[in-house]
């Protein structure tokens, strides 16, 4: 059989997607217990979720900090003597802090798991926080804060972030460079102390998971209570406080191009409109084919690149439009964006366009929780954006049953010129 390279492979539909759903259980302590079994690799994948970020904290930077120091000693071990056993057992850790969660992630090997696991238990049930190791890990961050504080991009996404929301929201607030200088080892406590206990963490282990390494995990993190505290800490919403500012310009002179940002407020992720609202901003900006790219990028030459998409918090989320251009074109391209969206509003898309884009996403979705520590991330979202086992399924089903006339009237209603603000980083024209 000759392959002809000139013709490209035919288009099938995607068939049934089976998504491997946890094995939930709790430990005799009351933690939850997720099992995804997937896999035939003899390798695991432990994330342990922590009820406490940004959100929570009393200060800037104080949920970063103290997920970030449980690697850099306990009472039993030093920051040198973690690295060292964990790059002996060939394991790779994560730490992470995000608006409402902490996380710490482990890739082992099943043959050393009971090892790997036993240094990832102390870390998380006795660190020491050790001050000098402290002071390595601020100036770092700090140094780091300091050269992102000069980008236009990191300058027009807090400025939007303040504009949307004001600065008393933890979604408007930013550390600045005085604040590295208030943590210490004391001020790192008394966040582990109210939120690092096993009433608020939850376990997801993924991969070619075993009965030993389910004993291992029951018996390092779910035997008994560890920890100060005992209960779960309450999100407490707060309302956004808009400016009213339509266009802000954050001045930076010596910038080579500039940062633009626009946004405005739409539905949270529990909206019964949110999931087409997805195929619609996909459609508008969420992909290289989509309208923002074939016209400002392609058509017109004014960026690189151009992107739109729905940004979730707690409450609320943000429709985002995002880009960087040389500073002459920022004003052609804002109003090029709202021209496409008058065309979304008063047009329907043509179906090829809008299969192009349903097939887009169900690949997307495919190639996304195809593997098993893929799958871990899947689920772990469900529990962090506070969503149920089936959306996942009702998000296919609304890329599949999508109409153009949908589309359209979803426009209509969510996008509103009027509402957006527009902020622009970079040197005054």
């Amino acid at each position: 059989m000759t392959l002809n390279r000139r013709m490209p492979p035919p288009l099938r539909p995607m068939g049934d997607f089976q998504l491997v759903r946890p094995e939930r259980t709790r430990m005799k302590n009351g933690m939850p217990l997720n099992v995804i079994r997937a896999g035939s690799q003899e390798v695991v994948r432990l994330d342990v979720l922590i009820g406490g970020g940004q959100w929570h904290q009393t200060q800037a930077l104080q949920a970063l900090f103290t997920n970030r120091m449980l690697r850099e000693g306990t009472s039993s071990m030093t920051s040198v003597q973690i690295a060292e056993k964990l790059d002996y057992y060939g394991a790779w850790l994560e730490l992470s802090s995000a608006v409402n969660y902490g996380f710490i992630t482990l890739y082992s090997l099943n043959k050393y798991f009971p090892s790997t696991l036993a240094i990832i238990a102390d870390m998380l049930k006795d660190p020491a926080f050790p001050e000098k190791e402290l002071e390595v890990v601020v100036e770092s961050n700090r140094q780091q804060f300091l050269v992102n504080s000069t980008r236009v991009e990191v300058i027009a996404r807090k400025q939007l972030h303040r504009s949307l929301f004001g600065e008393q929201h933890p979604f408007g607030r930013f550390a600045q460079a005085s604040d590295y200088d208030r943590i210490t080892p004391d001020v790192l406590r008394e966040f582990y102390r109210k939120y690092y206990h096993s009433g608020n963490c939850s376990v997801y282990v993924s991969g070619k998971v075993t009965p030993e390494i389910i004993r291992c995990i029951e018996t390092n993190l779910g035997d008994t209570p560890w920890g100060e505290i005992r209960q779960m800490p309450l999100l407490e919403l707060i309302a956004p406080q808009q400016t009213t500012e339509k266009h802000v310009l954050v001045e930076k002179a010596d910038a080579l191009q500039s940062s633009l940002k626009m946004g405005g407020f739409m539905m949270d992720r529990n909206h019964p409109d949110f999931l087409k609202a997805r195929v619609m901003v996909t459609l508008f900006g969420g992909y290289f084919g989509s309208r923002l790219m074939s016209n400002i990028r392609e058509d017109k030459g004014y960026t690189y690149g151009i992107g739109a998409g729905i940004v979730n918090c707690p409450g609320s989320g943000v429709l985002a439009i995002t880009t960087e251009a040389d500073n002459q074109y920022i004003d052609a391209i804002i109003t090029e964006v709202y021209r496409e969206m008058d065309r979304m509003c008063n047009d329907l898309a043509p179906q090829e366009e809008l299969e192009m884009v349903r097939s887009y996403m169900l690949g997307d979705f495919s190639r996304s929780y195809e593997g098993p520590f893929s799958l871990s991330e899947a689920w772990i979202y469900c529990e962090t954006a506070d969503l149920d086992d089936d959306f996942f399924l009702r998000s296919l089903d609304a890329i599949r049953s999508v109409t153009a006339e949908d589309i359209r009237t979803l426009a209509q209603r969510y996008f509103c010129k009027e509402k957006l603000i527009e902020v622009v980083a970079g040197k005054k024209v």
